[in-house]
């Protein structure tokens, strides 16, 4: 008999704090009882069900068997003895096992009285008894169980309990994947961060967290849930603030026409920490892209640069004219002309001198964040003709060695550049 003023005192509890459904709990009950019952008092090969009756407290016990039929089982005649099982020993060397042949015919499971009831008996208990139906005999209540019985019902009261969270673990965060989460920093393990997120616990990996960032534990952080694993280990919430996604949510927070998707992202290449570039276009022809990421007085941009800690943001608008597209890529360089070369997917931009340290970017950082955006491969030259450095699309810069590049180059990492827009 159970305290209805208790348990239902606890299913809710578990409901509300970790969101488990109160059926899963009480199926965890009645598993856990059922299990009891059979180690205590049922024969071997019984199967058991236990269902608590929520009005009264009380449970019943409830031994099941299948109908079947001559065509469902095998017989063992009188006599015939099953195949014992052969241990091969530790010393004899291992031969693998036949292939079994897919067009051999499926052996039928024996009969057995404690799980099976012919079809002609239950059709003397259920007239219309059928093969494969499940016949319920009652069984004695029991309140006596022994002390290793009920060890075995409360492992598996915590076993199914920890299943039902797990799942609703995943159905909860699985919902929120892909958008960005908050919590309090628990604890830091090898460079990566475990983040209390609530009813589970997310991890920032190192190559994930924004360069140069330092997190205190118990202080509140913002991160992309980008991934949700479940393996036998636990299930793994992966968060990122490094991913060029966590900007573009950013974004969607503080600028309603992304949210509503009036404003989209084409293209967003990111070196986390240091600068990124975002190519928008709008759907409405009457919303400029650009303003709205930019804000009024640049209040929005500045929100999302002060969460990235201090991170440089060139916002462009999209175009379909690939050389006006590559011209804003390489933004705030004034471009002479581009030269588009469709077999080898390359651009050949020529700039004027006092342009050139800015088209290039300190250590290459502009050229090689314009290449990522366009997907071109881009060759930067001088009016004069030479070829001052090269940016393939997937971030590689090669820079000329020439005396006035070298130069150039220092002159761009002793100036700070302005983005396009901040």
């Amino acid at each position: 008999m159970f305290d209805l003023k208790v348990m239902n005192s606890v299913l809710g509890e578990l409901e509300e704090e970790r969101g488990i459904p109160r059926e899963k709990v009480i199926e965890a009950i009645e598993a856990a009882l059922a299990t009891a019952y059979k180690k205590e008092y049922a024969k071997r090969g019984q199967i058991i069900r236990a269902h608590i009756d929520l009005g009264t407290g009380t449970t019943e016990f409830q031994q099941v068997k299948e109908v079947v039929d001559e065509s469902s089982v095998r017989f063992v005649e009188e006599g015939e003895e099953e195949a014992e099982e052969v241990h091969t020993p530790f010393n004899k060397k291992y031969v693998a096992p036949e292939p079994v042949d897919p067009n051999a015919p499926v052996e039928l499971p024996r009969f057995n009285s404690e799980q099976h009831i012919l079809l002609a008996d239950a059709k003397l208990i259920k007239r219309d008894a059928k093969v494969g139906d499940e016949l319920i005999f009652p069984l004695e209540m029991k309140d006596d169980y022994g002390r290793i019985a009920a060890q075995t019902a409360k492992q598996v009261i915590i076993q199914k309990i920890r299943e039902a969270e797990k799942v609703s673990v995943v159905a909860e965060f699985g919902k929120h994947q892909g958008e960005i989460v908050s919590g309090t920093v628990q604890r830091m393990e090898r460079g990566n961060i475990y983040i209390d997120l609530g009813r589970a616990t997310g991890i920032l990996p190192y190559d994930e967290q924004i360069p140069g960032e330092r997190y205190r534990q118990g202080e509140r952080i913002r991160a992309l849930l980008y991934q949700v694993e479940e393996s036998p280990r636990g299930i793994y919430l992966r968060l990122s603030r490094a991913n060029p996604q966590f900007l573009v949510k950013l974004f969607a927070m503080e600028a309603p026409e992304v949210a509503n998707g009036t404003v989209v992202f084409k293209e967003v290449a990111r070196e986390a920490g240091s600068r990124s570039k975002v190519a928008v276009a709008s759907t409405d022809a009457h919303v400029d892209p650009v303003g709205s990421l930019v804000g009024q007085r640049g209040v929005r941009v500045s929100t999302v640069t002060s969460e990235l800690g201090g991170e440089k943001i060139d916002i462009i608008e999209w175009n379909e004219n690939t050389k006006s597209f590559i011209e804003e890529a390489l933004s705030p360089a004034r471009i002479t002309s581009v030269e588009l070369d469709e077999a080898e997917h390359k651009a050949t931009i020529k700039v004027a001198e006092d342009q050139q340290s800015l088209a290039i970017g300190r250590g290459g950082q502009n050229v090689r964040l314009a290449a990522k955006l366009t997907g071109w491969r881009l060759d930067i030259q001088s009016t004069a003709g030479p070829k001052i450095a090269e940016a393939t699309e997937d971030g590689e810069v090669k820079v000329e060695a020439v005396e006035e590049v070298k130069e150039l180059i220092e002159e761009a990492e002793a100036s700070p550049e302005t983005p396009a827009a901040e």
